[in-house]
């Protein structure tokens, strides 16, 4: 009986050993740069023209992508962008959407999230691929 005990006992103290070596590894740091919260909440109630212009004057490049989807805006990327780049789309309103990979933006329009394509419901256009009238590119100007 004392040898069953003994087994028993150093079997325990076996497993607690190897649970303290194999412990759970530390959690990963959060390296995202700062975004100010209030900014980007006011960002996310702008008006698709409004959200298309400042993308257009702070990330050009991500402007190019951007696809309008009824009256929200996303923006594909081939690879994950750097840091910077999604910091920024943070800040200006957007939010990464896991499900149909892209960065998407509500501009005014919150909804819950829908099982089919939106592109099946809504019209859609990539703004890069519009022509802009000389007037559109005039008031720009004035405004930067």
């Amino acid at each position: 009986m004392n040898t069953t005990s003994n087994i028993i006992s150093s079997e325990l103290n076996n497993r607690s050993h190897q649970q303290s070596q194999t412990a759970a590894p530390e959690a990963k740091p959060d390296t995202r740069l700062p975004i100010d919260s209030e900014a980007r909440k006011a960002n996310r109630t702008l008006p698709t023209p409004k959200v298309l212009t400042l993308l257009h004057q702070q990330l050009p490049a991500a402007y190019r992508l951007a696809e309008v989807v009824g009256r929200w805006i996303w923006v594909q990327f081939k690879e994950q962008p750097a840091a910077e780049i999604r910091q920024q789309l943070a800040q200006l309103g957007f939010h990464w959407n896991r499900e149909r990979q892209a960065w998407q933006h509500p501009c005014g329009q919150f909804s819950l999230g829908s099982a089919q394509d939106p592109h099946q419901r809504y019209s859609s256009y990539h703004p890069a691929r519009v022509k802009r009238s000389t007037k559109a590119k005039t008031q720009e100007a004035v405004a930067a």
